[in-house]
């Protein structure tokens, strides 16, 4: 078997094994943050940050919604950490956003974070300040979801089918799931380019 049939298998597979009632929560959340007036704040690094980015920008313009990626500012981002330190730097982006009660922050990343390994210790560090405030929770995570997982309201892990294989299929099941999240009717505002064209 080709490593492509493998990959396009392994992918298959982890769809299959995808938790939806753990989407339907992520849905409900977001939901009830946006009618509420609250905001979200999207937190990665690596590809996940990539993702981040576009997860914001689709849930601005399809969804309505006031969200944020945390990274997408380079210059406030790296004049944070320079300032403060790698393992600050997303949750100095979340207190300088003046992060509160009713606003959510979302992460997207392989392992969720792991202090004892010093893995994305910021993404922990995140996550540690949205509590602090009484901010909403969710992530999208791979492996077995990490620090994010045991201190999000709502986590979407993503099944490991091939330990060689975490990271690619992780990041790119952030994006499948986000964008079946931002085309749900109950979340979704706004019709994209191509299907209004198709429905004209």
């Amino acid at each position: 078997m080709s490593y492509a049939a493998r990959h396009l298998r392994e992918t298959i597979e982890i769809i299959t094994r995808l938790d939806q009632g753990s989407i339907e929560q992520l849905i409900t959340l977001l939901v009830a943050t946006r009618d509420a007036g609250g905001r979200v704040f999207f937190v990665g690094v690596g590809g996940s940050a990539a993702n981040c980015s576009h997860a914001a920008a689709d849930f601005r313009r399809l969804g309505g919604f006031e969200a944020y990626a945390a990274t997408d500012n380079v210059s406030e981002l790296t004049a944070s950490i320079n300032d403060n330190g790698w393992a600050q730097s997303l949750a100095s982006f979340l207190e300088s956003s003046r992060l509160r009660a009713g606003d959510l922050v979302c992460a997207f990343s392989v392992g969720g974070g792991d202090i004892e390994h010093n893995v994305s210790p910021n993404i922990v560090a995140a996550l540690q300040f949205a509590k602090s405030v009484g901010a909403k929770i969710a992530a999208i995570v791979g492996r077995d979801g990490g620090y994010a997982a045991t201190v999000a309201n709502v986590c979407v892990i993503v099944p490991t089918v091939n330990p060689a294989n975490v990271t690619p299929h992780a990041e790119a099941l952030q994006s499948v799931i986000w964008h079946l999240v931002v085309s749900d009717p109950r979340v979704r505002k706004t019709t994209p380019k191509w299907e209004s064209l198709s429905d004209s």
